[in-house]
C-alpha cells in the first residue's frame, strides 16, 4: 500500500524530471519519459542530471543504456535512493531529501517586491544575481520563458535590483521549487519571498523540492517537511 509520503515523493520526482526536461529543451536537448525514468541521450546542461527515476527500484541496465556514459559528466538522479550504480561506473555525488509544504501551511510575506520574469533582459538580470559571479549566467536561456509550466520568480530591492529568487515549475498537482537564492541572508531571506509568491500564484497547490544540509534545515524552518531520500550518482569517467 502506498503511503501519503510515498505519493509525495512520486509527485516530487515527476515534477523534478519535468523541470529537468524543460531546462534541457531550452538548450536544444531532447529527453524522453519512459515508464521508469526520464532520460536524455546527450549531455544535459550544467547541474542537471541525464536521468531521473520516476518509480522505486528502476531497472539499472536499461536506465544506464539510455544515457551517454562516454562523454564525461553523466549523472543520474536516483529519486528513491534505492539503486546501486557502482557496477555501471558511477559513484555517489551527494544525498538529499525531498521536501513538501502543504498548501494549507501559513502564507509567508517578505519585505521584497516580487515579479515573474517575462523578458530576456529581466531573465539576464535574474541569472546574474543567481550566479553571483560564478560564470554560469548563460545556463538560463530566453527559451525557458516560453514554457507555460515554468515561472522564474524574482525579488527586487527598493532600487529595482534583483536580490533573491527561485524557479517554480508546475506539474500535475504540485509546484516544484529550485534554484532558491538570496544575495544577502541566504535561504532564510529567500524562502518568505518565494513561498509568498507561490501562494499568490498557486494558492491551492502543495510545494515540493529537495534540499540537503543547512539548506534543508532552513526549509524546515519555513514549513517544509522531509518526505524521503534521493541520491545523485556521477559517472566516474
Amino acid at each position: 500500500m502506498t503511503t501519503p509520503k510515498q505519493l509525495l515523493v512520486l509527485a516530487a520526482a515527476r515534477n523534478n524530471a519535468e523541470w529537468c526536461a524543460a531546462m534541457g529543451r531550452s538548450h536544444g536537448s531532447a529527453g524522453e519519459f519512459g515508464p521508469q525514468a526520464w532520460a536524455a541521450p546527450a549531455r544535459t546542461p550544467l547541474y542537471y542530471p541525464d536521468a531521473v527515476t520516476l518509480v522505486p527500484r528502476a531497472d539499472r541496465a536499461p536506465l544506464v543504456a539510455r544515457i551517454d556514459t562516454v562523454t564525461p559528466g553523466a549523472s543520474v538522479k536516483d529519486s528513491f535512493a534505492d539503486l546501486d550504480l557502482t557496477e555501471a561506473g558511477f559513484e555517489v555525488l551527494f544525498e538529499a531529501q525531498w521536501i513538501h509544504r502543504p498548501a494549507s501551511a501559513p502564507a509567508l510575506t517578505s519585505d521584497l517586491d516580487w515579479y515573474v520574469v517575462g523578458s530576456p533582459d529581466r531573465l539576464r538580470a535574474w541569472a546574474l544575481a543567481w550566479d553571483d559571479g560564478e560564470g554560469n549566467t548563460d545556463l538560463f536561456r530566453p527559451e525557458l520563458l516560453d514554457d507555460p509550466a515554468v515561472f522564474v520568480l524574482a525579488g527586487q530591492s527598493a532600487g529595482g535590483r534583483v536580490v533573491a529568487g527561485a524557479v517554480a515549475s508546475r506539474s500535475g498537482h504540485v509546484v516544484g521549487i529550485s534554484n532558491v537564492f538570496a544575495l544577502d541572508g541566504g535561504p532564510d531571506r529567500a524562502w518568505p519571498l518565494v513561498l509568498g509568491a507561490v501562494h499568490r500564484l498557486f494558492p491551492t497547490l502543495p510545494v515540493v523540492g529537495y534540499e540537503q544540509g543547512d539548506d534543508l534545515v532552513a526549509a524546515v524552518r519555513h514549513g517544509f517537511e522531509p518526505v524521503g531520500p534521493l541520491r545523485i550518482w556521477l559517472h566516474a569517467s
